[in-house]
């Protein structure tokens, strides 16, 4: 399954991994928010559509920090494509750089998204609280309140960067 996949393929991916209805919903509100993101910029939108949708896949073995490995390399074993191994892979906070990654029991890599994809579905999911929007503030005061200034720090640059590609504080969108 070389190509990007449907709606409806992505949502049985999730179901067949095991993932709960409450991790579905969350990705479909992720999508959603990527979504109205994309549309104002020239974002691939089949591409942040379905990775939006198969972010969290690695949540059907681990809620923990690893869930972006483990997701990708489910999406390595069923054979998705690359650019959507790698949004899976470094959605996690608003990307994570090696350093930082060792510390938090990480393979020694960057996680750091580089694609618009991967930095608006990467952003998309840090605005989602459950399945609701969240503003950048609340993203930013419950990064700071769990001692991750770094992570606060690249979510509001993140934010920032993307808002000025659409024109729009994402907050208004």
């Amino acid at each position: 399954m070389k190509k990007i996949p449907s709606v409806e393929e992505c949502i049985e991916l999730l179901q067949k991994q095991g993932c709960s209805e409450e991790v579905i919903n969350h990705c479909k509100a992720v999508r959603d928010i990527a979504v109205n993101i994309a549309k104002r910029t020239n974002a691939d939108i089949r591409l942040i559509e379905a990775g939006a949708l198969l972010h969290d896949i690695g949540r059907a073995k681990t809620h923990g920090i690893t869930h972006g490995i483990e997701g990708a390399k489910i999406a390595k074993k069923i054979g998705l494509p690359k650019s959507i191994i790698r949004i899976i892979e470094c959605h996690i906070g608003a990307g994570i750089p090696k350093e930082e990654a060792v510390l938090l029991g990480l393979p020694k890599k960057d996680y750091i998204p580089s694609s618009l994809e991967e930095k608006i579905i990467s952003h998309a999911d840090n605005l989602t609280d459950s399945n609701k929007k969240q503003r950048i503030e609340k993203a930013v005061e419950n990064a700071k309140s769990q001692g991750f200034e770094a992570f606060a720090n690249r979510l509001i640059k993140m934010h920032n960067e993307l808002s000025k590609i659409c024109g729009i504080d994402l907050d208004d969108i």
